[in-house]
């Protein structure tokens, strides 16, 4: 769960890859202080929605007008995700496996203590000759004490073992790899959060432009029924209007359904409960993908994130598309491979002796009656050294080696599919952009000459000198540019978080944000 804003503000101070630990680890009793802003009720939120207070609708009701900006969203993400929080525990797992590691090279060291009180002796039977007695007998004898005490430590120590030494430096790579692991599922959860979050703009984006259509045409039609009513118009332009106005109210709940799912797709990878009410900040209307930074403050974050990773229109495609070696998948392959090399020196070194060495010291004593607890003991101390050279066990080593020699086959093949991959990506995601950065100004332009026609079309049919279907066709006219203009502006958005993913360098996991507060 989220903890206070003390905690999110420690998130912008240095990167996204570190946050998760950090809130994690904290503990809930900074929700408890007074914490004022947004980030106080957002944790206050969650922390009633994990006790399952009976007013916990009335506190939801009262936080109804949040407002979430790309960051903190962001933020939210890579704190409540569950990939992420399964990353944290990998690593933490990692951690003990290399405690787990070195432990091998440490003694064994382990004490026992051991007392029998013999209620009856034990008796075992001799021939009778021995005590002058007549061949053939058998005679009891009693053999034993009352009590046996024995009780000491032993120290075992392997001297040499080649699977040992290989593990230690195993498991240190183990833990990179791990960590690495952890910073390409923080990469994907920010880029998913970037996407969803576009997405719940340009679904905002064309209710607002259906809304804005539905607007214009009923303005048309009050205007058109005066007219008709007055004798200056057909009741057939009225009638054209009413029917395209009941054509755009289907279209209107279907934007708004719409921007519901995209708002749980959102949750979703925010790890948030959908019931949680809040509106994203940002309006691609009024972004300019060309600027380097938004002439208006709904976007600003929005710009900054997607200036973190600054992309020129000029440079050419081919030379980014090579350079995949910052890429999170990659990088945890190569470590794997690293890894693979030493699992191939450890399984090879299962044909090399082992040695190891011992060390007991012992106490013994036997006692007749009442037990004196070691008071007539008896110690002893030995030292040993164990040689073991399994000298053939079928093929079973020689295949083991083969095994993974084979792996690491694969994961070479596994590299150079990522890395044509990974230059596909980058390429792709260059072409989009060049596509978007090509496209802008015209986009711009015939969005302002489809208002500017739409304005004429409306003068000339105000004074008489155009008709009705004039003015429907500059409609269309400036809701196509409309709806054109805001999804060249989401595939720009679109294709800059799958480049910063391709290219390895996602905003607040590689290129953090600092003095956001």
């Amino acid at each position: 769960m989220l903890t206070s804003s003390h905690l999110l503000k420690q998130i912008s101070e240095t990167n996204v890859f570190d946050a998760p630990k950090r809130l994690m680890t904290k503990t809930n009793t900074h929700i408890m202080k007074k914490t004022l802003g947004y980030w106080g009720v957002l944790a206050l939120f969650f922390m009633l929605l994990s006790t399952h207070q009976v007013h916990a609708q009335q506190d939801i009701a009262q936080i109804q007008d949040l407002t979430l900006t790309l960051s903190e969203a962001i933020e939210v993400a890579v704190a409540n995700n569950p990939d992420v929080k399964r990353g944290i525990l990998a690593t933490d797992d990692a951690k003990e496996l290399v405690k787990i590691a070195y432990s091998e090279i440490y003694p064994n060291i382990s004490s026992s203590i051991n007392y029998t009180r013999n209620i009856e002796l034990p008796v075992n039977f001799l021939p009778g000759e021995i005590f002058g007695g007549e061949a053939g007998t058998l005679i009891p004898v009693a053999f034993g004490t009352d009590n046996n005490w024995q009780g000491g430590f032993s120290v075992s120590q392997t001297l040499f073992r080649g699977e040992t030494i290989i593990g230690l430096s195993t498991s240190t790579i183990y833990e990179a790899v791990q960590k690495e692991n952890l910073r390409l599922v923080s990469q994907q959860v920010v880029t998913q959060t970037r996407l969803a979050y576009y997405q719940v703009l340009v679904a905002e984006e064309q209710l607002r432009l259906q809304e804005a259509q539905i607007q214009r045409i009923e303005k048309n039609l009050t205007e058109t029924e005066k007219r008709a009513e007055a004798g200056i118009v057909d009741d057939y332009d009225v009638l054209q209007l009413r029917v395209q106005l009941s054509n755009q109210k289907p279209q209107k709940i279907e934007a708004e359904y719409a921007v519901a799912e995209a708002y749980r797709n959102l949750k979703l990878v925010m790890g948030i409960p959908y019931q949680f009410k809040f509106e994203v900040v940002g309006k691609l209307n009024e972004f300019d993908i060309v600027a380097e930074s938004s002439s208006s403050e709904v976007n600003s974050d929005i710009k900054r994130i997607d200036q973190l990773n600054a992309y020129s229109y000029e440079e050419s495609v081919i030379p980014e598309a090579t350079d995949v070696s910052a890429r999170g998948d990659l990088n945890v392959l190569e470590a794997s491979m690293e890894l693979k090399d030493k699992e191939i020196t450890a399984v090879k070194s299962r044909f090399l002796p082992t040695i190891s060495a011992n060390y007991n010291l012992q106490w013994t004593a036997v006692e007749a009656g009442s037990p004196n607890f070691f008071e007539d003991a008896v110690r002893f101390q030995t030292v040993g050294v164990n040689l073991s050279l399994p000298l053939f066990q079928g093929f079973k080593r020689v295949a083991d080696v083969q095994r993974v020699l084979i792996e690491k086959k694969d994961l070479e093949e596994q590299v150079r599919a990522a890395t044509l991959n990974g230059q596909n990506e980058i390429a792709s995601a260059s072409e989009d952009l060049n596509m978007a950065f090509e496209t802008a100004s015209a986009r711009k332009i015939a969005l302002e000459q489809a208002q500017e026609g739409y304005e004429r079309a409306q003068k000339r049919y105000n004074n008489g000198l155009g008709s009705q279907l004039e003015v429907l066709e500059a409609e269309v006219q400036v809701r196509q540019a409309e709806v054109n203009y805001a999804l060249m502006v989401f595939n720009y958005l679109a294709a800059k978080a799958q480049y910063d993913l391709a290219t390895g360098s996602v905003p607040l996991v590689d290129n953090p944000i600092t003095n956001r507060f």
